[in-house]
């Protein structure tokens, strides 16, 4: 499996993620939106910053079990219930900073939306990853 990431001529320099992933693999693996729950199935307590370690480590659980690891990861999308840049960055900057951090130096979206699915939400990832 190859995994490219590029930013072509022209486009402004993204900081740490690429405009343009292109993947050759046999295999597709797209998680459902990695929420901020507990094995319980509860939201976990805390800020945005605590639910963010909790996407975190259930992604990383989910990846592998599917036999991928964050360097697999083509495209992430970040959904934050947010409209305050400084939030936005401290999210992007937890989640690059992590153990799956080389998800997000494929093509990668950060959102502020008004509302996730479950009351408390604050943050979800979604993460496709490609495979040999």
């Amino acid at each position: 499996m190859t995994i490219q990431r590029h930013n072509p001529p022209g486009l402004h320099t993204p900081p740490g993620y690429h405009h343009v992933t292109v993947a050759e693999g046999r295999r597709t693996v797209y998680l459902a939106g990695q929420c901020p729950l507990a094995a319980d199935g509860s939201v976990v307590a805390g800020d945005v910053l605590a639910q963010t370690d909790q996407v975190i480590a259930n992604t990383a659980a989910a990846l592998e079990f599917a036999g991928a690891t964050p360097a697999d990861v083509v495209r992430t999308v970040v959904y934050v219930a947010t409209d305050d840049r400084p939030t936005l960055a401290a999210v992007w900057d937890r989640l690059t900073g992590s153990a799956i951090g080389p998800a997000f130096t494929s093509a990668s979206t950060l959102l502020g939306v008004a509302r996730l699915g479950f009351p408390g939400q604050l943050v979800e990832l979604d993460a496709t990853a490609a495979l040999a």
